[in-house]
């Protein structure tokens, strides 16, 4: 068994206590027919963070979730504290879940970063879907964590997933 797959089972095995138990095949199949499908059902979000782990990507996810509840945000006192600490923990250069957007973007961010907008966040938000969509999400779908996580279910159950 590879170190790779090591690592699959024991995230699985940790999340197998929690929502792998309430999972219906139903929801699992619906995540390969789009990324949004997968991003915007009950429990595909929580998997696919599991998986995102096991690539080191899971503050792209982080991020994502984050800008849509800053997006909720009416109040500006809040607001101003809730994109500072977007801002330090997914933005500046270092830092501690930095994501991986272009420069121009970065720049912009930090150019209104003292009056931040509701939109402020938005084009790497953006960025960072694409990102999900085209790069990790299909490699998700054929991952041995949803594949075995799909068998599981097609099985009814069947412990084959857990070594």
């Amino acid at each position: 068994m590879s170190p790779n797959t090591c690592c699959i089972c024991k995230i699985f095995r940790a999340e197998e206590n929690g929502i792998s138990s309430k999972l219906s095949l139903e929801e699992v199949l619906q995540w390969s027919q789009s990324f949004e499908k997968l991003i915007t059902s009950k429990y595909g979000p929580m998997i696919y963070k599991t998986y995102l782990k096991t690539e080191h990507s899971d503050e792209n996810i982080e991020f994502w979730f984050a800008c849509e509840a800053y997006k909720k945000i009416t109040s500006q006192r809040k607001r101003i504290s809730v994109a500072r600490k977007l801002f330090t923990t997914y933005i500046q250069p270092q830092a501690p879940k930095e994501i991986n957007i272009d420069s121009p973007v970065r720049q912009e961010i930090i150019k209104n970063i003292q009056e931040p907008t509701q939109s402020c966040f938005d084009e790497a938000q953006r960025i960072i879907y694409m990102h999900m969509e085209r790069d990790s999400y299909p490699r998700f779908l054929e991952s041995k964590f949803y594949q075995k996580l799909k068998h599981r279910l097609q099985t009814n159950g069947d412990n084959s997933m857990v070594n």
